[in-house]
């Protein structure tokens, strides 16, 4: 009941990283069909482009190996050099038609899916032990699909086999007494049709195979909104520490704001919503943010200012023009230096009246 409840909460579709750690893992879409396809499809055009000359390449060397029998020696050293010879006329008639079936069993699996280098799958697993997965493998619904899908080609075939070979029935029974030479070539015609036939339908197969076969492990694949949610933990981190992080950050932030308001120039306000604090001293090319804030943190820079004796001016397009301009520490924005200019030689002014 847990696994079925399990099974029904997973209603997400997977994530990326959902599908490469599965691809990591070995776990892949796969169709054995479209594997014997391939090796079908590349036997055939083997047998087609390939049979008469692979065939004569064997042949030569046998019947002059069986027609100088008498005088060929035999001794341990000519044996092996025999051999060897051999050997080699076997390779170049037939390297050429294994390499083409080698490719066609590598294209079976990279049309599946990306290459897979894993040994996942020879890990021991408990699991295999065990009586009831044995059970669910034997009677569930993969075997249930594989019975079914071998009686499908069953009688497929059979019923292809029996369409090509029914018209020809009058001439099988002759070939029996016919001469070897000529039997070849009727047979291997009659052996390429059927295999093309053959080909064309396993091809639908195939196709039909692997669209379930991926269906089954997409689904497989499918994720409950609780493991999305540890998925997202595990790579973007956790929302709470980040929320967390963020907090001290911004708390580190005012308080080192705080710090500078004592030694700004001048705090600009709007009066009550928006205050940015101002540094300015000669050598300076231009006015720097040391502080600012909105609401309370705007009135905490106004609370610092004044008991540091630092001017307070109200300019209300200025102070909100600066809080979206700048940041703390960025020099003020060229636009802004004649406002800022009049605010702060207003400033200065005002010392030198006190000052005197």
């Amino acid at each position: 009941m847990a696994e079925d409840n399990d099974s029904s909460d997973k209603t997400e579709d997977p994530t990326q990283k959902r599908l490469d750690d599965a691809h990591e893992r070995g776990d892949v879409a796969k169709s054995q069909e479209v594997n014997t396809w391939f090796m079908i499809a590349g036997g055939t055009l083997v047998l087609s482009s390939f049979g008469a000359s692979a065939g004569q390449g064997i042949l030569a060397p046998l019947r002059n190996l069986i027609a100088n029998a008498a005088v060929i020696p035999t001794d341990g050293a000519s044996l092996i050099a025999l051999t060897g010879q051999i050997g080699l006329a076997l390779l170049a008639a037939l390297g050429v038609p294994f390499l083409l079936l080698m490719l066609a069993a590598a294209a079976g699996n990279m049309v599946q899916h990306r290459p897979v280098l894993s040994a996942e799958a020879l890990k021991p697993k408990l699991s295999k032990l065990s009586p009831l997965a044995g059970a669910k493998r034997v009677f569930g619904k993969q075997a249930a699909a594989n019975f079914a899908k071998g009686v499908f080609k069953i009688i497929l075939l059979g019923a292809v086999m029996l369409a090509i070979l029914w018209p020809q029935r009058n001439r099988l029974e002759p070939m029996v007494r016919q001469d070897p030479a000529a039997l070849l070539g009727e047979t291997t015609s009659l052996t390429l049709q059927l295999l093309g036939a053959a080909v064309a339908l396993l091809a639908v197969v195939a196709i039909a195979d692997f669209l379930f076969q991926y269906r089954q492990w997409f689904q497989k694949q499918k994720m409950s909104m609780q493991e999305m949610k540890e998925e997202f933990k595990q790579s973007e981190g956790d929302p709470h520490i980040k929320a967390r992080i963020r907090q001290l950050r911004m708390a580190r932030m005012r308080k080192r704001m705080m710090a500078a308001v004592p030694q700004a120039s001048v705090v600009i306000t709007n009066p009550t919503h928006f205050a940015v604090a101002l540094k300015y001293e000669r050598g300076m090319s231009a006015p720097v943010c040391v502080a600012k804030g909105t609401d309370l943190i705007a009135f905490k820079i106004r609370e610092v200012a004044a008991a540091h004796d630092i001017p307070i001016v109200e300019n209300v397009p200025l102070a909100r023009a600066l809080h979206a301009a700048i940041d703390v520490d960025e020099e003020i924005p060229v636009e802004h230096y004649h406002a800022v200019a009049e605010v702060i030689g207003f400033v200065m002014r005002l010392k030198r009246g006190f000052a005197s």
